[in-house]
């Protein structure tokens, strides 16, 4: 029987069912997290190895010659030295389109909470102050303006299964949606909008890209400074596309109205990270966890476990 080892299984919860990978014939360890200096130990005897994030380099898989086999638990690979993987015969797999709902879900969750301003009604409400709701003099309050989502124009960047789903909430809302056309291209397919264009129409962006060599810091100073000033800026896919330095630049700026990230340029981020130690009011952080409802993550495994079976087979 193959051995198995998931290095970083912590990263699915606790309340993870992980019987479609255990149900597979493999001899299986789990880990819940693996650190740098454990990997090559950890995998030294495997054919199978999964990581969600746990990097796989070069000098890493030159020291596993049994390694056949690197399920991604994710859909970004940039964990992992895919040249170095196809120079040792290795095959690697990511999962995708598992989190198109959940991440869908999260994006209108972090824009409407910009449009409508909920969280600050909510804490009005909370406290004993002059914006309480028991002290207004008629029915309701109006102390944060609203936007109405059918009114603004959602730009995506990416069109892939992520893009695709969050477009098609935007339609339902009434909101016009646009795809970005390649940095630097004029000539762009037909339903893709230039690059220049695109940033100057958009009211939203979300960013629905992996991170590559080529598009690493996508938005920076003359990216913000070319948006509305009154747009939204989500990030929901990796913190690399982001100069993060530009961002509260542009935030405290006035360049653009508000930014939302459930990604940042590291991760598990510093304490002293530079967004997180300048918050700002118009700054929505969460922690990396749009892609990760429970519906989401046991999709993510079942369709990892057929990747392996499918390997096996």
């Amino acid at each position: 029987m193959l051995n198995a080892v998931f290095l970083d299984a912590a990263t699915f919860g606790d309340d993870a069912d992980f019987s479609a990978l255990t149900n597979l014939p493999l001899s299986w360890q789990f880990h819940a997290v693996t650190s740098p200096a454990e990997v090559v130990e950890r995998c030294q005897d495997c054919e199978v190895v999964i990581s969600n994030k746990v990097v796989l380099n070069a000098d890493t898989l030159a020291q596993l010659p049994k390694l056949k086999f690197i399920g991604v638990a994710a859909t970004g690979m940039n964990n992992i030295d895919l040249a170095a993987a196809e120079k040792h015969g290795i095959k690697v797999q990511n999962v995708s389109g598992y989190a198109g709902t959940s991440l869908a879900q999260h994006v209108f969750a972090l824009l409407t909470l910009v449009t409508n301003q909920l969280h600050k009604y909510a804490e009005d409400n909370r406290s004993q102050g002059d914006k309480n709701w028991s002290q207004s003099p008629h029915f309701c309050r109006l102390d944060y303006p609203i936007r109405e989502l059918g009114s603004l124009t959602l730009g995506i960047v990416g069109g892939g299964v992520l893009g695709s789903t969050v477009a098609k909430v935007a339609d339902a809302l009434g909101m016009t949606v646009i795809y970005a056309g390649r940095k630097g291209e004029r000539q762009v397919a037909d339903n893709r909008v230039p690059w220049d264009d695109f940033l100057a129409k958009a009211d939203v962006i979300s960013l629905h890209c992996p991170l590559t060599a080529d598009n690493a810091k996508l938005f920076s100073t003359a990216e913000f400074a070319a948006m509305k000033n009154d747009a939204i800026f989500i990030n929901t896919a990796r913190g690399g596309l982001v100069d993060e330095a530009a961002l509260l630049e542009a935030l405290d700026k006035g360049d653009i109205a508000a930014a939302c990230l459930d990604v940042l340029s590291v991760e598990p981020p510093p304490k002293d990270h530079i967004l997180l130690a300048n918050p700002r009011p118009n700054l929505y952080i969460s922690p990396h966890n749009a892609w990760a409802s429970r519906a989401a993550r046991q999709r993510l495994l079942g369709i990892l476990a057929g990747h392996i079976k499918a390997f096996l087979n």
